[in-house]
């Protein structure tokens, strides 16, 4: 936590870049599980590296997961579950995800049009909701900043849960983002890098440090 600020790494695909986002005080270790993702990395990739991984919390990226890979994924250790869907899913599939996660481990992660709010009815599912750039073809990973007026509104109408800020965050605009949106756990991602799933120190560093400016402005 950065004053006040959680905010989790993600895409990661290496020990290397799992140990850059500890050292730089990472509160959570993102996965991407989705095969799509130039920053994909496999259950038996992740399997392979869990026992050398730093001890934070790690949360597995997965995109409407069926439930067989819900249980593989739990079995292979991870505490929270960031799960992508379309506006279209069903009920039943999100009811059936809190169902077998629990919504204290369950992130949901809406994929929602710009003139789309949450549907409210999705809230008792998850305790966290992940606000992300929309993009029609991909699901995250954009590179590019959201709406932040409209993850403020989510927020503010919603206090009761942890809300994300995801969407093309850097060392450039993190500070501008926190005091516009208010938000309290950020995630980061293609702004700390030098190439997809190729993490970099520096860049993390100094998100870092304009994190805690942002505080103390």
């Amino acid at each position: 936590m950065i004053s006040g600020i959680r905010f989790k790494v993600c895409g990661l695909t290496s020990l290397v870049d799992a140990e850059i986002a500890d050292k730089c005080g990472a509160d959570y270790l993102g996965f991407n599980l989705y095969p799509q993702s130039p920053r994909y990395v496999s259950l038996a990739q992740f399997r392979a590296m869990a026992s050398h991984l730093p001890d934070r919390r790690k949360v597995v990226i997965a995109v409407e997961p069926t439930v067989e890979q819900l249980k593989a994924m739990d079995e292979a250790g991870f505490d929270f579950f960031q799960i992508h869907f379309r506006e279209a899913t069903p009920m039943a599939t999100l009811q059936k995800w809190s169902e077998m996660l629990g919504p204290k481990r369950l992130w949901l992660a809406p994929k929602l049009a710009p003139a789309v709010d949450l549907d409210p009815a999705l809230l008792p599912l998850a305790d966290y909701v992940l606000v992300d750039t929309f993009r029609a073809e991909s699901f995250g990973g954009t590179g590019e900043t959201g709406d932040w007026g409209k993850f403020a509104r989510h927020r503010e109408a919603y206090p009761n849960k942890h809300w994300i800020l995801a969407g093309g965050l850097n060392a450039e605009n993190v500070a501008a983002a926190v005091r516009a949106t208010g938000a309290k756990f950020i995630d980061v991602n293609s702004g700390v890098e030098t190439a997809p799933g190729v993490k970099d120190l520096a860049k993390l560093q100094q998100l870092v440090v304009r994190l805690h400016e942002s505080r103390a402005q």
